[in-house]
């Protein structure tokens, strides 16, 4: 169960950031070329490597910071239009799983102190 949990943080976060570049540089970029939204995904690099060793500390913060992305998610679900909607709903899905994942392997890896 802990492993599952640890392989659909890491394949989730890992999309998101990859969604992040290829949405920004390449598939519905704000200006036609590219913008410096792009950037939002080196944030995402932050916890990456915490959450491949799986320390749970990293579980924890990463859960609130992801709600960051979630937010941007259903902003733009609701006001963009066409395949930046879409996308929208595909961080929307990678953020929940992130979440979902996170919260249950800190909580299934705590002490019991």
């Amino acid at each position: 169960m802990i492993k599952n949990l640890r392989i659909g943080a890491t394949v989730s976060l890992i999309a998101l950031i990859l969604l992040c570049l290829a949405w920004e540089a390449v598939l519905a970029p704000l200006r036609p070329g590219g913008s410096l939204l792009v950037l939002k995904a080196t944030p995402l690099l932050i916890p990456l490597f915490g959450i491949l060793r799986g320390k749970r500390y990293t579980y924890q913060w990463s859960s609130m910071f992801i709600l960051l992305y979630f937010t941007e998610g259903v902003v733009r679900a609701w006001s963009d239009v066409g395949l930046s909607a879409q996308l929208a709903l595909l961080e929307l899905l990678f953020t929940l799983l992130f979440f979902v994942c996170a919260i249950f392997y800190a909580r299934l890896t705590r002490s019991n102190a």
